[in-house]
């Protein structure tokens, strides 16, 4: 009787047998690992526990995303040139008078080592906004984005997993990466181990000579007993399990990043490659009836806008209450266009060229009516606001309808060439730039201006509401006359406590000096 083959596995496109799927090793142990990982990772943690003050936006922050930035691309440099200098081993010598001839993937690498350079420098800049803004709600969405914007630095080229995956890569990472280190570690030779265990030595007489010394010439001279206390952490179990945490959090995510760099997860195919199953009159129906139903929106719009009387005769409102009423209704409506459009341009067919023209044609169309939609409800909130006052929620809703009118510019970009790899890291890109340009706006204060500007035209102001602000707005109030100043001006600083070097922030170095 004739055996029975194991039935074949695929394993990253490769069709291996069952047991061989079964039995290969996880990607962690595939994956070398470089001299220097675990220091660089302790020192990126110690770096992110000295450093970063938790509570409140500082200069710390961006110094500690410096040291990881710094230590995670000077061990991942290391590694690209020793493995450069062993593939250059055994090279014929080049003729005289000519060049070693680059290698055909060298161009790409370096369109790849661009774009981490750019994703971390984007990283480094929305943590820098700690050291000018002191509004909380700001820089923490600056520090969401600087994280996404560094995993997709350690990320590199869009990988098969998908954009989402790319996002939180590192994190997602963090598991393998420590028993990947760890299993580095053991692999250290004899000699390695000795001179790595007799520089731990070292750190430890180095502490324990600073435990005697540093008491004796504090109690011997009273101001350098007041430096000490400047550049000395109050040890409260507080701050110790903060330490920790923050240790933690920074060396597992200097470990990520670093297997990141020295496995990338594998890279996505092609856009052209899947089967597009919707044919031309499938699509193009609804398209073309949406594209319809939004044209004789924007004609509506182009009524009221003209004709504002024709508006409280139709639907009994004012403009600020006509532009409150559709405004949540619209987003919703652009939002689902992208849908729609990203869900033809992946599945539409595109063998013929009659096809890629009506593809062309439609979903321009679409976006660009969709487009004068962003544009109504960035009026109606503006109009909105202008009534009814100017708010922090209401601004982030304005700057998210401006970042959408982005993102349907590049949907266009990607309609006309009728490519969509590159897309989704452009909108994050976007997403991303969005929030560094709001911080270099200086929200706050343009909110407070705003306001101002609305009392001095014989408009309410929420001397409270401005009061509960940052002071980031304290400039804007120089405008109020006294008593109002002082009182606003007053509750703006009352919340304003020391910075220590680490948190140290110029708006409220400011505020304190006013």
């Amino acid at each position: 009787m004739p055996e029975r083959s194991e039935p074949a596995a695929e394993t990253e496109g490769v069709h291996v047998p069952a047991s061989m799927a079964r039995t290969r090793p996880p990607r962690w142990r595939q994956v070398a690992c470089q001299p220097g990982v675990v220091p660089a990772a302790l020192g990126s943690g110690v770096a992110a526990a000295i450093l970063i003050p938790v509570d409140r936006p500082g200069i710390g922050w961006v110094l500690a995303g410096s040291v990881l930035v710094t230590a995670v691309f000077s061990i991942d440099r290391n590694a690209r040139r020793a493995a450069a200098n062993v593939s250059t081993i055994g090279d014929p010598a080049p003729e005289p008078g000519t060049e070693r001839p680059i290698r055909p993937r060298a161009s790409a690498r370096r369109r790849e080592n661009a774009g981490r350079l750019w994703w971390a420098l984007l990283a480094l800049a929305l943590l820098g906004v700690g050291a000018f803004r002191a509004a909380g709600w700001l820089f923490a969405l600056c520090v969401v984005a600087a994280s996404v914007s560094g995993s997709l630095a350690a990320v590199g080229r869009r990988s098969a997993h998908g954009v989402l995956y790319d996002m939180v890569a590192v994190p997602l990472a963090a598991s393998a990466a420590v028993r990947w280190a760890h299993a580095g570690m053991s692999r250290v030779h004899a000699s390695e181990a000795k001179r790595a265990w007799r520089l731990g030595m070292s750190l430890v007489v180095t502490v324990a000579l600073f435990a005697v010394f540093v008491p004796l010439l504090g109690s011997a001279d009273a101001t350098f007993a007041a430096l000490i206390e400047v550049v000395t952490p109050d040890l409260d179990p507080p701050s110790v399990l903060r330490w920790i945490g923050l240790f933690g959090l920074f060396a597992v995510g200097a470990l990520g990043a670093m297997f990141l760099l020295a496995g990338p997860p594998a890279s996505a195919a092609s856009d052209h490659g899947g089967r597009r199953g919707l044919r031309r009159p499938e699509w193009a129906l609804p398209v073309g009836a949406l594209a319809i139903l939004f044209a004789a929106f924007v004609a509506a719009q182009f009524v009221a806008l003209f004709g504002g009387g024709y508006v409280r005769r139709t639907a009994g409102l004012t403009y600020a209450e006509y532009a409150r009423s559709g405004f949540w209704q619209l987003s919703a409506v652009t939002i689902l266009t992208l849908v729609v459009i990203a869900v033809v341009l992946r599945w539409a067919a595109q063998d013929t060229a009659a096809d890629r023209w009506w593809l062309r044609g439609l979903l321009t169309a679409l976006s660009m009516l969709a487009l004068i939609i962003v544009a109504s409800a960035l009026g109606r909130m503006w109009t909105y606001q202008q009534a009814y006052g100017f708010t922090v929620l209401r601004l982030l809703v304005e700057v998210c309808e401006l970042w959408l009118g982005l993102v349907y510019l590049l949907v266009t970009a990607a309609v006309a060439r009728l490519e969509r790899v590159w897309l989704p890291r452009a909108v994050l890109a976007t997403a991303a730039a969005t929030v560094l340009a709001l911080a270099v706006l200086d929200p706050e204060q343009l909110i407070a201006d705003k306001n101002i500007d609305r009392w001095l035209h014989g408009k309410p102001l929420d001397a409270d509401y401005l009061g509960a602000l940052s002071p980031d707005i304290l400039p804007a109030t120089d405008r109020l006359p006294e008593p109002l100043r002082t009182t606003v001006r007053n509750r703006l600083r009352a919340g304003l406590d020391d910075d220590t070097w680490q948190s140290w922030n110029l708006s409220r170095a400011i505020a304190r000096r006013r």
